[in-house]
């Protein structure tokens, strides 16, 4: 298991917090997204900012943390892959578990709990409980508007620019019979010469 590194601004200390149940402490950050924070559609670029404001408090079993996330995701409309970006603004509360309570749950066989994330050596994590706050509201299927009608099938062409566009298309079964009415018919006079 490899330990927290308390420079990453993602990592807080609850030492400040104590183990005082009842003891609590309130923090505002804001900090820059970490690499790959959302899916192939839509994602909040690395670096991006990420406001928080957070509470620390301090309960029997651990630490609860509650908060506020607030962002910016980017990414291109399924329909016509001009740019979209999307406000994130979302709220969580996640208990982080003192080591000794999560090896507790552990030993009773509580998988629900034993499954939590941890305080270690008083630090946590922010990073994953993020991830499972922010990526599940991020849009599936974005869209730059409501009513975009998208690209041509045919040739790329956006609809937006030109509704009335289209194309003459013909079966493929009777296109080679179009070549045959385009050619001018020869007559056997003509063959003759």
């Amino acid at each position: 298991m490899t330990r927290l590194d308390p420079r990453n601004p993602l990592v807080l200390d609850t030492k400040e917090v104590g183990r005082r149940p009842g003891s609590m402490t309130e923090l505002t950050r804001t900090v820059e997204a970490p690499a790959d924070f959302g899916t192939d559609v839509m994602r909040v670029e690395e670096g991006e900012p990420i406001a928080l404001d957070l509470r620390l408090e301090s309960v029997v079993e651990g630490i609860l943390v509650t908060g506020s996330v607030r962002t910016k995701a980017t990414g291109a409309c399924v329909r016509c892959l001009d740019p979209v970006t999307e406000e994130v603004d979302a709220v969580f509360q996640e208990l982080f578990a003192y080591a000794d309570r999560a090896a507790h749950h552990r030993e009773v066989g509580d998988e629900e709990l034993a499954e939590e994330f941890t305080v270690e050596d008083g630090l946590i994590d922010l990073e994953p409980v993020l991830r499972d706050t922010v990526v599940p509201m991020l849009p599936f299927q974005p869209v730059c508007r409501e009513d975009c009608p998208g690209l041509c099938v045919e040739c790329g062409m956006r609809l937006v620019e030109d509704p009335d566009h289209q194309h003459d298309l013909i079966d493929p079964r009777w296109a080679a019979l179009k070549g045959l009415a385009a050619e001018p018919s020869t007559t056997d006079e003509e063959k003759r010469t």
